[in-house]
This record gives C-alpha cells, structure tokens and sequence, in this order.
C-alpha cells in the first residue's frame, strides 16, 4: 500500500485522481487519456449569450437553423439543442441583471464568435449573401482563406461574429 492511498479516489472516467492535504497534484499524475476527459468533473453543456433584443436575435439564429421553440421571441430566456447535445442559451440583458443587479454589457466587442461549418464552399456564400440580404452586417466577406477553408464572419444583432466555414476541394 502506498503513502497515497488513502488519497486515492476513482472519478467518474475511472481514472484515479491524487490528492495531498487537500491540495491536487494533477499535474504530477497520468492516467493515459488526456487530461480534459480525465480530470475535469464540469462538462461543456451550452453557449450562453446575453442579447439586447431577444426577437432580432432569435431570428437571426433561426436563418442559421437554430430551432428555438414557438413564441422564444418573447421570452426573457430561450435554448436551442444543437447536435450532439450542446445548446444554444440566450436571455436578455434584463434577465441577466435580475441575478446579478450590476451585470453590464462589454465594451468594445469582438471577443465572442460562434463557429458555423457549412456543407460545401457555396454554401458559405448563399448563407452570408442571405444574412445581407435580411439586414444583418457582414464583417469579413467570403474568401478562400490559406488553411483550406471558404471563410466568412457576420455578425449577429449585438456584434458577436458568426463564423461561416467550409472545407475547400483538395
């Protein structure tokens, strides 16, 4: 038996996570699978977003396939199930400030992005032309960028740029 067993205990990856004191020493230890599959108890489960106008919002994402339930236009807070289990919050600034009265809106934007792969590289483009032609700012027009993808950024009603991709032909 080693000095650690008593600080030994099984997570739910089944890998052994250490502890001294009360103090983790993660990074000493290897469990054989990567440290975020291992270690890490919280799962990512949702993108939240704080929205100025929860209607233009909603119809935005809409244009992008987002399905939102009947009437999310209205609502104080909204989710999306995208693929793969992960969603799509978002509540408006109202919202938000109702738990936490001090909240206030960033300045100087630009830190947040959604990233939005397309099926092929014309894709991209219908699907950026189409935001432009509801009304919505485009921020970098399509072009084939030097990682080998068809590129485009719009923004969303509050300024968070939509990322718009597609894998060029090799």
């Amino acid at each position: 038996m080693s000095a650690w067993s008593d600080f030994r205990r099984p997570s739910p990856s089944g890998c052994t996570e250490r502890f001294s004191g009360g103090v983790s020493v993660f990074f000493k230890t290897r469990c054989g699978r990567s440290a975020y599959r291992c270690r890490m108890s919280p799962r990512f489960d949702a993108i939240g977003l704080v929205v100025s106008d929860m209607a233009a919002s909603v119809s935005f994402y809409r244009r992008l396939g987002f399905a939102f339930p009947e009437g999310a236009e209205h609502e104080p807070h909204t989710e999306a199930e995208l693929p793969g289990g992960l969603r799509l919050l978002l509540d408006t600034e109202d919202t938000v400030r109702s738990f936490n009265p001090g909240w206030q809106p960033p300045s100087g934007g630009g830190r947040t992005s959604l990233a939005l792969r397309c099926d092929t590289p014309g894709e991209v483009d219908r699907v950026y032309e189409e935001l432009l032609s509801a009304g919505h700012q485009g921020d970098l027009k399509p072009w084939d960028a030097f990682w080998g993808q068809r590129y485009a950024v719009v923004l969303d009603p509050d300024g968070n740029g939509v990322d718009l991709f597609a894998a060029l032909p090799q």
